[in-house]
């Protein structure tokens, strides 16, 4: 008869909270400037989807 070793498998790790967004701050959103004219001169901001988060406001996973 033969032995056989068990092993058992570690517990799952406790999920990670996802943080807040550091470019947008965790709003989704952020300031880009409004050009106009020829020669491109800023006129004033709106807001724009952050390109980091994508609008989630949660921090991206590495």
């Amino acid at each position: 008869m033969a032995t056989t070793k068990r092993t058992t498998k570690p517990p799952p790790l406790p999920a990670a909270e996802p943080g807040d967004c550091k470019p947008c701050g965790g709003t989704g959103n952020v300031p880009t400037t409004v050009r106009v004219g020829r020669k491109r001169r800023p006129v004033g901001q709106r807001d724009g989807l952050c390109l980091n988060c994508f609008g989630s406001g949660n921090a991206p996973d590495a």
